[in-house]
């Protein structure tokens, strides 16, 4: 049996165009910021106690799919953000900021993308969970090129957010 799915996978790289196997070898993963993973949304007023929370949010996986064009590199970055519903939550849609950036290899982003993913959560509906795709593209010269390139995904949170994230993994 193992010999069989061996020869299968063996099988199935030799299918693969040098075009192909070119994107996939530079297609660069997805760093998560840490300090991006989650995001946990209160109520507006000063309550930060369980009660207040209206959703929590979290980045579950992130990773990417690449085509190489000419002298380009086409990356979908796929994120799977999941959401729950906390006590405070309201009607209609819960909104959760995301973004992806890509960095230069001087660690400057020449590409900065702000999405929204958007949730139909409430008290008889909890959770939720989407897989968000952004497209990015890559130039380059010379594919060693590519190399140089890092994509850095994360929530959005506010600085309130981030504070209460930051205090949180200090506990």
């Amino acid at each position: 049996m193992r010999l069989h799915a061996l020869a299968a996978l063996v099988l199935a790289g030799c299918g693969r165009s040098a075009k192909d196997q070119a994107a996939a070898s530079s297609c660069p993963p997805p760093l998560t910021v840490q300090d991006a993973q989650r995001i946990t949304r209160f109520k507006e007023g000063a309550g930060r106690d369980p009660r207040d929370v209206v959703f929590e949010a979290a980045m579950v996986s992130a990773g990417t799919a690449c085509t190489m064009g000419r002298n380009k590199l086409e990356v979908d970055v796929v994120m799977r953000i999941a959401v729950n519903a906390g006590p405070s939550v309201a009607g209609g849609v819960t909104r959760v900021p995301f973004f992806v950036r890509v960095l230069d290899a001087s660690g400057n982003v020449v590409q900065g993308i702000d999405e929204l993913a958007d949730y139909k959560i409430s008290p008889t509906s909890p959770r939720g969970m989407t897989d968000e795709t952004v497209a990015v593209t890559l130039p380059f010269t010379e594919q060693r090129d590519l190399g140089a390139y890092r994509i850095a995904v994360g929530l959005k949170p506010t600085a309130q957010e981030l504070d209460y994230n930051r205090r949180g993994a200090a506990r």
